[in-house]
């Protein structure tokens, strides 16, 4: 029970710090032209910020790079296929939300917090599972970790050994069709709400 307990303080710690390097980013922007939509489950960035995906790969081992962006919207969930909960909700949750009315065409990466046991082949069999559009990243450990924080997220591995966990931040994190970091959307989710913010991002001009 201590152990369940620890998790999610660990957790909530690390969506905190996340919901903090969110604010810190809005407080530093100037608003653009124009409004931006109003999300149920989130919030848009007022400017998008550049991300670099150099050296992560996706799980047919092409460059991340030349999948951000190229006119798409991309949410993006960080996990990793060991995941008890939190992975196999949310991604269930996102392939029901595309498969209801008016969620528009955005595509779903999950990207792995855990490269030594995340293949790109494990990974690939683990999203489709969900749904035969997701894709799946990864990459060496230090480039994951920068590319993590440069989305403002954040992530810990606990324990030592084969059966280590990683406590991960659990927003989705929305990636615009220049391959910008461009908003948040944070838990709870349900698909209705998913479905409906998912079109409203892809709507935008």
């Amino acid at each position: 029970m201590a152990s369940s307990s620890n998790s999610r303080s660990a957790r909530g710690w690390l969506v905190l710090c996340a919901c903090l390097a969110i604010a810190a980013g809005l407080s530093r922007c100037q608003p653009p032209q124009g409004a931006l939509p109003e999300l149920r489950s989130g919030v848009l960035l007022p400017r998008p910020r550049p991300l670099d995906p150099a050296g992560l790969v996706l799980d047919d081992g092409a460059p991340l790079a030349d999948f951000l962006g190229r006119g798409w919207w991309t949410v993006v969930f960080t996990g990793y296929t060991h995941c008890p909960d939190a992975c196999p909700t949310t991604l269930a949750q996102l392939a029901r939300a595309r498969s209801l009315p008016g969620a528009g065409g955005v595509r779903v990466l999950f990207l792995s917090v855990d490269p030594g046991r995340d293949t790109p082949e494990r990974l690939g069999l683990y999203v489709r599972h969900f749904d035969p559009g997701f894709r799946a990243a990864t990459g060496p450990a230090g480039r994951v970790a920068a590319f993590v924080a440069g989305l403002g997220a954040a992530f810990q591995q606990v324990g030592d050994g084969g059966n280590y966990r990683v406590d991960h931040s659990t927003a989705l994190i929305l990636v615009d069709p220049l391959g910008r970091l461009a908003g948040y959307l944070t838990p709870p989710f349900t698909p209705e709400t998913l479905a409906a913010d998912l079109g409203a991002v892809a709507a935008m001009p």
